[in-house]
């Protein structure tokens, strides 16, 4: 009986079956090796050859493994506008052409070009802000989660902050305000009760050891039923009253009213200011619809104090945020945002656009256009849902369906409900490379 290992190819055998001119030549030999030592050892368990071709195959999966980027482009057909774990909010394409334009030279990062001199990084965006917001002043950090410790930590330290028991929540990633307040040095003074905080439950915690009172948006939960929270602008003078500042950290950072999408209102961040809050704390990437950051608006005085606070050196943006959320903003104060920015394109999507674009999925790839439900996502209006024309595909097995949806280039991630794969057009942003990738798995 012939030895079934040599009838394995050798490495050499292998090679002339390889894009070798592409890859590092001593490292395709070395994948050869690994998938030939596999091989023995299938053999060794079940005394099955593999194919030839088989064993070209793996090494070419290898390495197209190892070459691409873990890092890249998927097509979201879940329905969730701001998803999280997909990179919250698809960019505009100003915003990608104002990060091109520095990502491939130098830039005036930090250069007064009419001085010809050391400039500052805060100059490129804090008018913008100011102009948007109508806020006194304006810094950026890297993320809401380092804006509020930043505050916290210049502010506060030692000192004690009044927040509401209802207000102590954990967002995504085990963010939690109580976890943060303690690592920035301040003493959490906590009133009220989960369901009710009235305005002399705040007086009543005010004493000599008071920094600020705060207020944390609720995020991604709400509360409903027998409930009771103080407004914003009765905190703002009963804090101003005993010379205290009012912290508002407003996560989703909405500078449109979200309302007349048929969503609840989202506290706007002018709203803040218009009610005299000292500083007001938000994210880039939620609602806003820019790159990841955490924006700081507010009082003059109070900015400048966390400008100059030695830890603000080490959240700074770099170069490509400052871009990117600079033509962001330009999308709100010179442009229509519900053009131009994707968060508000897709969440003022007219039902008749997407259930023209479901139907056209259908006829490439079969299945049911029925009602779906979008969701904002990130963090935003909890519990509220945008009505949406949806495309269902009944498969035999969902799961695994999915899963090779995973494999593709570029992946489509869809979403399962009553045993179908629901691909909702409201966040598929390239209609015809959703078809074209999809129809490789679904035919």
């Amino acid at each position: 009986m012939s030895n079934p290992y040599r009838q394995l190819p050798a490495v050499n055998q292998l090679l002339s079956q390889l894009p070798v001119e592409e890859y590092n030549h001593e490292r395709v030999v070395e994948l050869c090796r690994v998938v030939l030592e596999g091989a023995r050892q299938r053999i060794a368990a079940n005394g099955i050859v593999p194919p030839e071709q088989a064993l070209v195959d793996e090494v070419k999966m290898r390495l197209a493994l190892e070459h691409e980027l873990s890092l890249r482009q998927v097509i979201n057909a879940t329905g969730v506008i701001i998803h999280t774990n997909l990179g919250r909010a698809p960019l505009s394409q100003a915003a990608l052409r104002a990060m091109q334009a520095v990502a491939g030279d130098y830039s005036t990062l930090e250069y007064d070009l009419q001085a010809g001199q050391r400039g500052h990084r805060d100059s490129h965006i804090e008018s913008i802000i100011v102009d948007v917001t109508e806020a006194e002043a304006a810094l950026v950090v890297n993320n809401n989660a380092a804006a509020v410790y930043l505050a916290l930590s210049a502010l506060a330290k030692d000192r004690e902050v009044v927040i509401s028991r209802s207000e102590l929540v954990e967002i995504g990633g085990g963010f939690r305000i109580p976890d943060v307040m303690q690592q920035s040095g301040t003493i959490l003074r906590e009133v009220g009760t989960t369901n009710r905080t009235r305005l002399d439950d705040y007086e009543q915690a005010i004493n000599d050891q008071t920094a600020a009172l705060m207020r944390v948006h609720a995020s991604n939960f709400k509360l409903i039923g027998f409930t009771e929270r103080v407004e914003l602008p009765d905190m703002v003078s009963l804090a101003h009253q005993h010379n205290l500042p009012v912290l508002d950290d407003l996560g989703s950072g909405a500078l449109l009213d979200t309302a007349p999408f048929g969503l609840e209102h989202e506290p706007t961040v002018q709203e803040s200011i218009a009610a005299e809050v000292d500083l007001v704390m938000f994210s880039g990437d939620k609602l806003l619809g820019g790159p990841q950051a955490g924006i700081i608006v507010g009082k003059r005085s109070m900015v400048e104090q966390l400008r100059q606070f030695p830890l603000t050196r080490a959240l700074r943006p770099d170069k490509l945020c400052l871009a990117a959320l600079a033509a962001t903003l330009r999308h709100y104060r010179d442009e229509d945002p519900l053009a131009t920015v994707p968060v508000w394109q897709m969440i003022s999507a007219a039902l008749p656009d997407l259930e023209r674009r479901a139907k056209n999925y259908q006829s490439a790839l079969g299945g049911e256009v029925i009602n779906g439900e979008s969701m904002v996502g990130g963090g935003s209006l909890p519990g509220n849902a945008l009505p949406s024309r949806v495309l269902a595909l009944t498969v035999s097995n969902p799961d695994e369906v999915a899963s090779r949806l995973r494999q593709q280039s570029p992946p489509v991630i869809a979403r399962i409900q009553n045993d179908a794969l629901i691909f909702d057009p409201r966040t598929i942003l390239n209609d015809e490379l959703f078809v074209q990738t999809t129809k490789q798995v679904i035919r």
